[in-house]
């Protein structure tokens, strides 16, 4: 299965190049999304951003019409030794953060140094996901809306443990991101609001 991401407005042209080299392809509602089947036996599933369920009809321009942003919703990127972080309205960034926090790499040394190293390296790597979760209690308080996140799953749940930030809601997609500078965070939202499809090509 690939999973491409599709602005809101290239859905439609994404959908014709699919039955262009695919063939005739029926389109359908089906598990919350919009269902694709083409004559060669490849398959699409459409589904909205923020883990909206789509309940139209089995038409582009309709599903294209029910792609909105919510008035109030974040973003959360973590991986060592750094983060981005950003409250957005509709498709607009308000207050956002970028850190980096240096967290020693791995060393080939062994018994008591690598001890040592390790020991440092956990140290540096909570005190950055400390550092992330403290900016996210600030910029993301009393948000209304979802949150999307990505970067390292590990470090996402390391940051999210903080009690400040347990009652967000925390929705698809995952972001897969590189180290989160302001280029990635400003990706991020762009893909965050973006068309998820699930191809299956025969």
């Amino acid at each position: 299965m690939n999973v491409v991401l599709v602005p809101a407005g290239r859905v439609a042209r994404w959908i014709e190049n699919f039955e262009r080299g695919h063939g005739t392809t029926q389109l359908s509602v089906a598990d919350g999304g919009l269902a694709g089947s083409a004559d060669d036996g490849s398959t699409f599933l459409a589904r909205l951003p923020f883990a909206t369920t789509y309940a139209g009809a089995p038409d582009p321009a309709a599903f294209v019409d029910a792609v909105t942003s919510p008035e109030d919703w974040g973003v959360l990127l973590v991986r060592k030794g750094g983060f981005a972080i950003a409250r957005v309205a509709g498709a607009t960034i308000g207050e956002s953060k970028v850190g980096q926090r240096h967290v020693q790499g791995r060393t080939k040394a062994g018994g008591q140094s690598q001890q040592r190293f390790a020991r440092r390296r956990d140290n540096q790597a909570r005190q950055a996901y400390e550092a992330a979760a403290d900016h996210a209690a600030r910029i993301l308080d009393g948000l209304v809306g979802p949150l999307v996140t990505g970067g390292d799953r590990t470090a996402v749940e390391e940051v999210l443990v903080d009690a400040r930030l347990r009652n967000l809601t925390v929705v698809e997609p995952w972001l897969a991101v590189p180290d989160p500078k302001r280029g990635v965070l400003e990706q991020a939202v762009r893909d965050a609001q973006s068309v998820r499809f699930d191809v299956h090509n025969a």
